[in-house]
């Protein structure tokens, strides 16, 4: 009974570990290289949480039928801990083979799952570790295969991964990179940037965008383009995004109160409930008005979770807040996010503007965007405006905002500050000179 998983009736962990011992053994003398892996189960929780336990234990076990019933002849399959499984396949010697088996039993996997009155569907993800290149010990395999396995988490459901010295390299500086950022926001050491947004007509200041910046005193300037998905994934980006906000609404206080601080949130703020309140307690305390504020969503991070996505941004628009939708023309159904969410803003992505000039089709495009916006009422901004060509081609098709670096670069706080005196009109120099 100790060798033996009591659910599913396979090996556990020191079956497994036996087996390799016994393996490892027998190629003594004429040593070869074989194959460990594991195989974990996505989104099993949420399906073990809807339909209960037993649901749960009948999945596993159908899982451990079809493990049996379509590994090579040979090889071992064990239960470990939960949802996970792995496997110890001798006649495995090299990456493309590892990764050939982990297709092939991620499609056995991923057929429906009978449970009586209804099917179910998941996918796994998967990790292999290669002996003696990635350990001689099981420990050390197992804890390659672990690494590979993380790494197929991070790129999505259903990924394959074989591990290699490059890609532990890759998860350590990973984990480093997550241990400064988190030193980071607790020293409040993650600073925040601002890029004008202005009427294309006149080029007058309408607002902000605000940007996270961080630069380590190890790592030097981190793209946040790295650390924001980054905090993503490791479940603590709320806890940047409220540094950052308070940042962003304790620096709008000083502007002109007819400027918007534009703010953008994340895919995984649009899945928490919490997100709300936890924004409006945030520009309750700093003193900043929700009214000043516009919050920019993507149309990805909108369909991740949309009806939780939609509560909040309800929630938000109610306290007052306007909400934008950023990115505007690469997302899969944007027409219809337009017609499903209630919008203020569309935001043209810099792909379309940055080829205004050069190519008919983004014109085009662009063109109709403007025509279709101002049919629904809606405010548009085009992104990455470079160029004075640019702009005019936008100011003559009608567009009313723009940013880029042609009106400015992102600058910290008290740059801003000197960018209005120098940009806004005179009513502000004496707004200052009285503070």
């Amino acid at each position: 009974m100790a060798y033996r998983d009591p659910l599913t009736g396979l090996g556990n962990r020191h079956r497994l570990r036996e087996k390799l011992r016994t393996l490892v053994q027998e190629r003594a003398d004429d040593p070869a290289p074989f194959t460990v892996g594991i195989a974990n189960l996505d989104g099993f929780k949420p399906i073990n949480d809807l339909f209960g336990s037993q649901a749960g234990d009948e999945i596993l076990c159908q899982v451990a039928h079809r493990l049996k019933a379509c590994i090579p002849d040979g090889a071992v399959v064990t239960r470990h801990d939960g949802d996970e499984f792995a496997f110890l396949l001798p006649l495995v010697f090299e990456k493309t083979s590892a990764e050939r088996i982990g297709l092939m039993i991620r499609e056995v996997l991923s057929a429906p799952y009978d449970l009586g009155d209804r099917n179910v569907r998941l996918s796994a993800s998967f990790g292999f570790a290669i002996y003696p290149f990635a350990g001689e010990e099981f420990d050390e395999l197992m804890k390659s295969a672990e690494t590979a396995l993380y790494r197929s988490k991070r790129r999505g459901r259903g990924q394959v991964t074989v591990y290699s010295r490059e890609i532990a390299q890759e998860m350590k500086r990973s984990t480093q990179l997550e241990q400064a950022l988190r030193n980071a926001i607790m020293s409040d050491a993650v600073d925040v940037h601002f890029q004008p947004i202005v009427r294309i007509r006149d080029g007058s200041t309408v607002g902000f965008e605000a940007l996270a910046r961080w630069i380590d005193p190890d790592l030097g300037f981190v793209s946040p383009a790295v650390f924001v998905p980054l905090a993503e994934e490791r479940g603590f980006i709320d806890a940047l995004s409220e540094t950052l906000l308070r940042k962003a609404a304790e620096a709008a206080l000083s502007w002109p109160r007819e400027l918007f601080l534009s703010f953008n949130l994340s895919s995984a703020q649009l899945m928490d409930p919490g997100t709300a309140p936890t924004i409006l307690a945030t520009l309750s305390r700093v003193g900043l008005d929700p009214g000043r504020v516009e919050l920019e969503i993507t149309e990805t991070a909108v369909m991740t979770s949309a009806d939780t996505a939609e509560r909040i941004i309800c929630e938000l628009r109610n306290a007052g807040m306007r909400i934008s939708l950023d990115d505007f023309g690469t997302g899969q159904s944007s027409l219809g996010r337009l017609r499903d969410f209630t919008f203020d803003k569309v935001k043209i992505d810099r792909a379309f503007v940055s080829r205004i000039t050069t190519d008919r089709a983004s014109e085009h495009i662009v063109k109709a965007i403007i025509a279709m916006c101002d049919g629904l009422d809606l405010q548009v901004v085009a992104e990455g405006i470079e160029e004075k060509a640019d702009a005019e081609k936008l100011r003559a098709l009608g567009c009313s905002m723009g940013q880029g670096y042609f009106y400015g670069r992102p600058v910290d706080a008290a740059a801003t500050l000197d960018y209005l005196a120098h940009h806004y009109r005179e009513s502000f120099n004496l707004k200052r000179e009285t503070a």
